[in-house]
């Protein structure tokens, strides 16, 4: 069991940082899929829990922004996450799934223009 964490932690630590982000999305947009999954099932604790990985990546991917290095690109992208997250702070309390899309569809967006920056 150990060699598999060891595996799984080499294959991250190698990723490039275009590829990390690209990573990051993805698990964010699966937790919020899961999120409405869960929603839909009426399981609310494991929808907010879902809920709550994405927005943690979210906060992640907010925190490492580079404003002084990234300049108008950063401070649109702390923008977006902070909208993000809002709408599904929202999502968990309404119960809506139509707003977790919403989040998704921004996710994708930006996971597609990462994808072709990566590589």
């Amino acid at each position: 069991m150990n060699g598999i964490k060891a595996y799984q932690d080499n294959a991250v630590t190698t990723q490039s940082r275009g590829r990390l982000i690209v990573l990051l999305y993805e698990g964010a947009i699966k937790f919020m899929k899961l999120a409405i999954k869960e929603m839909e099932a009426d399981n609310h604790e494991a929808k907010g829990r879902y809920i709550n990985k994405a927005q943690d990546i979210i906060n992640e991917l907010n925190a490492v922004l580079d404003l002084d290095a990234g300049g108008a690109v950063a401070s649109n992208l702390r923008r977006l996450y902070l909208y993000m997250n809002k709408r599904l702070c929202e999502a968990n309390t309404r119960r809506d799934p139509q707003i977790i899309r919403e989040v998704i569809g921004l996710m994708e967006e930006l996971n597609q223009s990462w994808k072709a920056i990566a590589g």
